[in-house]
């Protein structure tokens, strides 16, 4: 399908730079299927647009402090290390060193044996790999565990689109309330509204919550350069589905109850872990997908999502719009009412509809 189907004129003033004060008071569209009118609602009314017995799965992936700011060992040369995915520790390198994927950017070319340095942290690369990006090694100038000098060092690595310095709320903002697995390198934002109170309140009306994992990759904003969807080389990220959850979307199945995907992140992992066997339920798996849905994709898991607004000619929007076909005046509609878009934006609750 061309790309172009999937563009829409954003103001840019309406991308959000910062939260809301509380995750609750982000705004929800919700949009009922067929042609019903739009509603016009917040967060906070989430639970009274779910229905009695939902299965509720979320995204417990949480988000690595992946951008280092350092200097080069030798000049003090500035230097920016963005850790990408953990790769295999070699012999005896276990706690005392680590080996990452990263992307990297220095005033001058970073070449084996260049080392860059944050507080107590060293950064040294090795080289490039077959997919373009460095190989590094982590360790510590005192011999200190390398996790927790990671850790110090690093920050959240906020998407390109918010135009501001990292704050120290953000550590704790760019991160769903139930974030467990860490491998993240961007946030699955839809998640980010939800709060404690708001999932206790879905539990109270009898609704399931059951977890899945997507580790969301820097693929996430990997911007599309073809003119056909079909020819785009869709990014691989690596999720989990667990026996609990295989066990929850049966149990769903049994009482006719929906299943609602808090983010496209979950809506990936669900449908990538389909079963083919049997119709509308999933399969345990831990492996990597690169499934790409687009209008005319038959959903075989999924029945309604929560998810934020995603950027123009984007994989995602082709996701969404094969899940609501009227999606471009759904969006227009939230340009006009001034909704907020993108990580840190507002939300809104689909329901599918056949291509």
């Amino acid at each position: 399908m061309r790309v172009d189907a999937f563009d829409y004129a954003l103001p840019p003033e309406l991308i959000a730079q910062a939260p809301t004060e509380d995750r609750e008071q982000a705004r929800l569209l919700v949009v009922p299927p067929g042609s019903s009118a739009l509603q016009h609602r917040s967060v906070a009314d989430l639970a009274e647009h779910v229905a009695p017995g939902t299965l509720v799965v979320v995204n417990d992936t949480k988000v690595i402090p992946a951008r280092i700011l350092g200097t080069k060992e030798g000049t003090g040369g500035k230097a920016e290390v963005f850790l990408v995915k953990r790769l295999p520790d070699r012999e005896g390198e276990a706690g005392v060193l680590e080996r990452w994927s990263a992307l990297a950017r220095a005033s001058k070319a970073l070449r084996p044996g260049t080392r860059i340095t944050k507080d107590a942290l060293v950064v040294e690369f090795e080289g490039k790999r077959d997919d373009g990006l460095f190989e590094v090694r982590l360790s510590t100038r005192d011999g200190a565990p390398v996790e927790a000098a990671r850790r110090a060092a690093g920050q959240v690595p906020l998407p390109p689109y918010i135009r501001r310095d990292v704050q120290a709320a953000d550590a704790e903002r760019y991160q769903t309330v139930y974030a467990r697995a860490e491998g993240a390198v961007a946030a699955p934002t839809a998640g980010l509204h939800l709060t404690s109170a708001l999932l206790e309140r879905l539990r109270s009306r009898g609704c399931v919550i059951e977890t899945c994992t997507l580790h969301v990759g820097l693929g996430t904003f990997q911007p599309v350069t073809v003119d056909d969807l079909d020819d785009h080389p869709m990014h691989a990220e690596y999720f989990e589905i667990s026996a609990a959850l295989v066990a929850a979307v049966a149990s769903a199945r049994e009482r006719r109850a929906p299943v609602l995907a808090v983010g496209t992140t979950v809506v990936r992992a669900l449908e990538s872990a389909k079963d083919p066997a049997r119709p509308g339920h999933v399969r345990a798996c831990a492996e990597e997908t690169r499934i790409l849905i687009q209008p005319g994709y038959a959903f075989a898991v999924v029945d309604r999502l929560l998810t934020n607004f995603h950027l123009p000619k984007s994989t995602l929007l082709a996701l969404v719009a094969a899940f609501t076909p009227r999606i471009l005046d759904v969006y227009a509609e939230a340009v006009r009412e001034r909704y907020r878009f993108f990580s840190y934006g507002d939300a809104m609750l689909l329901d599918r509809e056949a291509p």
